[in-house]
């Protein structure tokens, strides 16, 4: 989807894909710093409502794929599951960020429809 959107908009929706790399440095910032962001902003902005609840999703999502890789690591295939995880966790996040500059809407794959 496309948004015709001021750049305060667009930076703001790709300021919440990128505050998911919070979790590098927090314990649940993956979550933690979308939620804040677009907890503050999802009133004012259908676009970063958007992006709030796409990269909720995901990283929501991903936590439940963390959590069945590590069970699996006792089977050792985890441990390659966790290190595919991370990689692809990267990736789309910044994919999204770059997409939600352009203001349009990325839709994460693998991503659970929670919210």
């Amino acid at each position: 989807m496309m948004y015709e959107l001021p750049k305060q908009e667009c930076d703001m929706g790709m300021l919440v894909h990128l505050a998911t790399f919070a979790g590098y440095l927090i314990p649940f910032g993956n979550i933690l710093g979308p939620l804040i962001v677009w907890l503050m902003k999802r009133e004012d902005s259908a676009f970063v409502d958007a992006c709030g609840r796409n990269t909720l999703n995901f990283q929501i999502s991903m936590l439940i794929y963390y959590a069945v890789a590590i069970v699996l690591a006792f089977l050792l295939i985890g441990f390659f599951l966790i290190g595919l995880l991370v990689l692809l966790n990267v990736i789309f996040t910044i994919i999204a960020a770059i997409k939600a500059s352009e203001g349009k809407v990325f839709k994460y794959p693998l991503a659970i429809g929670f919210l």
